[in-house]
C-alpha cells in the first residue's frame, strides 16, 4: 500500500526518539541501581566477561570442554539468581535493568525481515496521520460510535419515499461497512445534500477507522486541492506552504481520498480538468475516493463536465442525505 513519505519521516523520527528515550531511562536506572546495590555492577561486569571465558574455554585445548561450558553455565545463572535477589531487595523489580526491546517482531528496529514496516512503526506511522487529518477534522470525538440519529426527522418525506432518519440509518449503515471493509468495500462514494446533515461528520468516521487500520488516509477541501494543482501546474505562490508537487502526489496516490466541499471553489477550466484527472487517475489505479458536495449530480455534470459525471455515475455508489440542518437545531434548542 503507498505511504506518505512526509508522514512516514516523521513517523521513524518519533519512534526513534521514543527508543532513544528508553534507552536513556534504562541507563539512568542503573546508575541508580548501581548507587543503590554496588555489588549489582560488580555482578554485571562479571556476566559480561562471561562471553570471552566461553569462547576461551569452547577452543582450550586442556580438559573437557563442555565440561568447562557447563560450569560457566551454572556460574552464570547462580550469578543472575543473586543479582535478582539484589534487585528486589533495593526494591526493584528483578528485570528492572534487562534490555528487552518493546516489539518482539522487529527487535525495535521498526522493519520486518522482508523490509516492510512493522505494526509498531505504523502505530506511529496512524498517529501521525491522524494528527494531520485532526487539523480539519476532529476525529478525537467523531467516530461511528458518536454517531447520534436523534436530530433526523421521523416523517416520511413523499419526494424520498423514506424519513430522514430511517435514510441517515442506511447511511451510517453502509458508510461503515465502508471504513470496516476497506479496501474490499464497494468502490467509491458520493456524498450528496443540503449543508448541515452530517456530511463531514461521516467522512471524519470513516477516515478515522481507514487510518487505524494502516491506511494513507488524506482529508482535503475541493478548493485547497485546486490550490496545490495550481500552484504545481504554473508556479504560483502557494499560500498554505506545502511543495504541491508532493500534496497532488499525495490526493492521486492515497489509498483513501476524501474530498469536501466539492462544487464551492471558483469554476475555471483548469478545475474542471483537475477534477476529471483526480477522478479517473484513481479509479484507472483502482484508489477509493468520497466525494462530498451540497450540490445534485446534474449540477455536477454542469460543473466538471460529461466525462467526470460518467465516471462518478458508473463508479460512486450515491448517498444522498436529506432533512433538517442539524447546525440550526442545535442553536434554536
Amino acid at each position: 500500500m503507498p505511504r506518505d513519505t512526509k508522514i512516514m519521516s516523521e513517523a521513524l523520527r518519533r519512534f526513534q526518539a521514543d527508543k532513544e528515550r528508553r534507552s536513556v531511562q534504562l541507563e539512568r536506572r542503573r546508575e541508580e541501581v548501581y548507587r543503590k546495590a554496588p555489588a549489582v555492577e560488580r555482578i554485571d561486569q562479571e556476566l559480561r566477561s562471561t562471553a570471552a571465558r566461553v569462547v576461551a574455554a569452547a577452543f582450550s585445548q586442556d580438559g573437557d570442554p563442555e565440561e568447562a561450558l557447563e560450569k560457566l553455565a551454572a556460574g552464570n545463572l547462580a550469578l543472575q539468581r543473586e543479582r535478582a535477589e539484589l534487585l528486589v531487595g533495593a526494591g526493584y523489580p528483578y528485570d528492572a535493568l534487562d534490555e528487552e526491546p518493546e516489539c518482539g517482531l522487529c527487535r525495535d528496529s521498526g522493519f520486518l525481515p522482508g523490509g516492510e514496516p512493522c505494526k509498531c512503526l505504523m502505530a506511529y506511522y496512524t498517529q501521525e496521520q491522524n494528527r494531520r487529518l485532526s487539523k480539519l477534522l476532529d476525529l478525537g470525538n467523531q467516530s461511528f460510535e458518536t454517531f447520534s440519529l436523534d436530530w433526523y426527522d421521523r416523517e416520511v418525506w413523499p419526494e424520498y419515499g423514506r424519513s430522514p432518519l430511517e435514510n441517515m440509518k442506511m447511511i451510517r449503515e453502509i458508510c461503515g461497512d465502508y471504513a470496516r471493509t476497506f479496501p474490499r468495500c464497494g468502490g467509491n462514494l458520493l456524498f450528496t445534500g443540503a449543508p448541515g446533515l452530517g456530511k463531514t461528520f461521516l467522512s471524519a468516521c470513516i477516515a478515522r477507522e481507514v487510518s487505524g487500520r494502516g491506511f494513507s488516509v488524506v482529508y482535503d477541501t475541493a478548493g485547497h486541492v485546486f490550490q496545490q494543482f495550481e500552484s504545481g501546474k504554473f508556479g504560483r505562490e502557494n499560500p498554505f506552504e506545502e511543495d504541491p508537487d508532493r500534496e497532488v502526489n499525495r490526493y492521486l496516490n492515497c489509498d483513501l481520498l476524501i474530498m469536501d466541499d466539492v462544487g464551492t471553489e471558483m469554476l475555471t477550466s483548469f478545475v474542471q480538468s483537475a477534477f476529471y484527472r483526480i477522478v479517473n487517475d484513481r479509479l484507472v489505479n483502482r484508489r477509493k475516493t468520497v466525494l462530498s458536495t451540497n450540490l445534485p449530480m446534474a449540477e455536477l455534470e454542469r460543473r466538471y463536465g460529461g466525462a467526470a459525471a460518467s465516471r462518478i455515475r458508473g463508479e460512486y455508489q450515491m448517498l444522498r442525505f436529506f432533512g433538517e440542518d442539524i447546525r440550526v437545531l442545535k442553536r434554536d434548542r
